[in-house]
């Protein structure tokens, strides 16, 4: 059974996901590596492979001591109703 409020959000979800389609990479898929030092802005900048974002984060390590990084993946999904292509 699910909680009185969460009945509105549900009947909207399956009216509204029916269809998730992941777009590929020139929709904006990537990794990054953000160095989360006090007062450091580097990052490793969109790369195709988790590895590359990854090599980055060792090199930077290595140059200036940093030892804590955040890493992020974005892709990009649209979700459409049955029958309903884009606008």
């Amino acid at each position: 059974m699910l909680p009185r409020r969460a009945c509105g959000l549900t009947f909207a979800l399956l009216l509204f996901v029916v269809e998730l389609q992941r777009l590929d990479a020139a929709g904006g898929e990537g990794n990054v590596a953000l160095c989360a030092t006090a007062d450091c802005e580097a990052r490793s900048g969109p790369q195709d492979r988790q590895e590359a974002a990854q090599d980055w984060a060792l090199r930077h390590a290595g140059l200036t001591g940093h030892r804590l990084f955040r890493r992020v993946y974005t892709d990009h999904a649209e979700v459409t109703r049955a029958g309903v292509r884009g606008r």
